[in-house]
């Protein structure tokens, strides 16, 4: 797949953060989908059916594990990657992530967006 073609759900709920990154992924040439709660989320995995998904635990409405969980127990769209992309950094948050069927957590206060870019890349080539 052509990774600049593809489309990131990016589930945040921080406007500044999420129009931030936003604009850094279609710099990038991906697409951004955006999705500023955890319900919402849910719904546009579905329905947009992205080729990864930059989700945030700590969101309205639905939390970003429940998101996972609810993802990766559906046949339809359990095969997409899900990088969790959060401020906890709390190691039973990251192994209950990885648990769930994140393919990745990134702690948003160590990363800078030329690294997150790169784990983008990474796990589209995947």
């Amino acid at each position: 797949m052509d990774n600049k073609k593809a489309r990131i759900l990016l589930c945040e709920d921080d406007e500044f953060i999420r129009k931030s990154y936003a604009a850094r992924l279609k710099a990038e040439g991906y697409e951004p989908i955006l999705a500023i709660n955890g319900e919402e989320a849910s719904q546009k995995i579905v329905s947009e059916k992205p080729d990864l998904v930059l989700l945030d635990i700590m969101m309205p409405v639905k939390d970003g594990f429940t998101v996972l969980k609810e993802a990766k127990e559906n046949g339809e769209i359990k095969d997409i990657p899900i990088v969790v992309f959060s401020n906890l950094g709390q190691e039973t948050d990251i192994q209950e992530a990885m648990s769930l069927g994140a393919v990745d957590y990134l702690t948003k206060s160590n990363l800078t967006m030329k690294e997150m870019i790169a784990k983008i890349e990474e796990h589209l080539s995947q």
